[in-house]
């Protein structure tokens, strides 16, 4: 059965799929603040008589636990004190589609609400980004959105590189393959297979290319609405991961995966539409670009707050290690026309002008990035917030101009403070994830690394 767009499923196609045998379990899932997937896999029967109809529950806790899944102390929104209990989950149905790569399995990514009042759970990423889509159409606007993602593949395992401390892992490949297409037909078994999974998973893809570095490689996707292509995102980051297991490979998001490699991006494309149109494109003439009074505004907003943002785009200590001169990674808060030392590059023309930026890592969480990114550019256009001089050169070398923030403990402490963090996203979001944030580093802090080892083990 197909769809308008392959793989996309109505709940009447869902129960005929499930009648003809086709469709034998359904994931329900949301993301976490890492952006991992979490949730149940239900039975298809069961899930189209129960949680079609009623939602699902899951243990609140999941909004509070560290990457090892740990409870963490200190959270106001879950604690043992609260008892841990449930919220709700609430599929929406339009994104619900076969999951291709998976064997007679479907998927619904759901919103995450309380229980007795039936609101949206403020915190969960998908709410955040929600809450900033409801402020643009209160405004008469809508976002377009792409994320261009990033990854190291390796020949071992996921087993067997946590077997082997993640050290001495071979990359899949040896040389900087970008754009090779000889590098990329040895990866054709991998990236033809996601390709093609997430066609038929309701995603559409435009290309693979290999990247500046070892092993590393990309898949862009289809521009869609700015909620969709979140939801994309971490789709095709579960597909990609999952079928990389198969074949027994690995693949990592890591920013910054060797001090001796190029760093993994997740480059935002966004433009600004009213009524279906971009209006991005104006009579502004900015060197050879031609821009709408909203463009510089929005881009103005943008700049202005990725200080005290920053977490949204760059969420770990590993997050920072990318930004280096002449790495292809931006260093600095400058925006040029397609010029790839800038931390914002503006490309495409009339009906496709967009703004990339090129700050966020291949670590973020989509849904964390893009309500950044929203916020600010809508907080540029209704403070008619101009951007500073359009740059032409290498900003890598442009001493006067700003810096992005250097560490995850600066970059939390901007955004703890953030008077304007607070007024977008509300004192409770903001608290709730500084909390996680700190947490973050102080894992870090308490750690012992292999680098500290090699250093200070003998010679100290």
């Amino acid at each position: 059965m197909q769809t308008k767009t392959h793989g996309m499923l109505t709940k009447g196609e869902l129960s005929t799929l499930v009648q003809e045998n086709q469709i034998e379990t359904v994931l329900v899932v949301f993301t976490d603040h890492y952006g991992r997937f979490m949730g149940k896999r239900y039975d298809a029967e069961f899930f189209i008589s129960s949680a079609a109809k009623h939602g699902a529950h899951s243990c609140d806790y999941l909004l509070t636990v560290d990457m090892e899944m740990n409870p963490v102390p200190g959270y106001k929104f879950a604690n043992w004190e609260l008892g841990y209990g449930d919220f709700k989950l609430v599929p929406d149905f339009k994104t619900l589609r076969v999951a291709n790569w998976l064997d007679k399995s479907a998927l619904v990514l759901c919103d995450i609400v309380d229980e007795k009042s039936g609101e949206r759970i403020t915190i969960a990423p998908r709410s955040i980004l929600r809450r900033q889509i409801e402020k643009a159409e209160s405004l008469n606007y809508s976002a377009n959105a792409g994320s261009e993602l990033e990854y190291y593949i390796f020949e071992d395992s996921y087993k067997n590189a946590a077997e082997k401390g993640h050290t001495g892992l071979a990359p899949f490949g040896w040389y900087i393959e970008d754009y090779h297409m000889l590098q990329g037909s040895r990866t054709e078994a991998l990236h033809g297979a996601v390709r093609k999974h997430l066609k038929y998973s309701g995603i559409p893809v435009e290309t693979s290319k290999g990247e500046w570095g070892v092993g590393q490689h990309e898949i862009n996707l289809r521009y869609a609405d700015i909620l969709t292509m979140a939801d994309r995102h971490n789709i095709y980051k579960q597909c990609l991961k999952e079928v990389a297991d198969q074949q027994g490979l690995s693949v990592t998001f890591m920013a910054k995966v060797a001090a001796d490699q190029a760093g993994s991006s997740c480059h935002l494309h966004v433009s600004l539409l009213q009524e279906g149109e971009n209006i991005f494109q104006g009579n502004n003439h900015i060197g050879d670009l031609q821009v709408s009074d909203e463009f510089r505004w929005f881009l103005g907003g943008w700049m202005a707050h990725v200080p005290e943002l920053m977490v949204f785009y760059a969420p770990t200590v590993n997050s920072y290690k990318r930004y280096q001169s002449a790495s292809w990674a931006p260093t600095r808060l400058a925006w040029s026309h397609d010029n790839r030392t800038a931390g914002f590059r503006i490309v495409g023309s009339e009906k496709s002008l967009r703004i990339e930026c090129r700050i966020p890592g291949a670590d973020c969480n989509p849904y964390l990035a893009f309500a950044a990114a929203l916020a600010s550019g809508l907080d540029g256009i209704e403070n008619k917030t101009e951007p500073p001089a359009l740059f032409t050169g290498d900003v890598y070398a442009a001493e006067h101009v700003p810096e992005v923030p250097k560490t995850l403990n600066h970059a939390i402490g901007l955004f703890a403070n953030s008077e304007f963090a607070r007024s977008v996203f509300g004192d409770d979001v903001v608290d709730h994830y500084s909390h996680f944030f700190r947490m973050e580093q102080q894992a870090f802090d308490n750690a012992v690394t292999d680098w500290e080892r090699k250093r200070y083990f003998e010679r100290i």
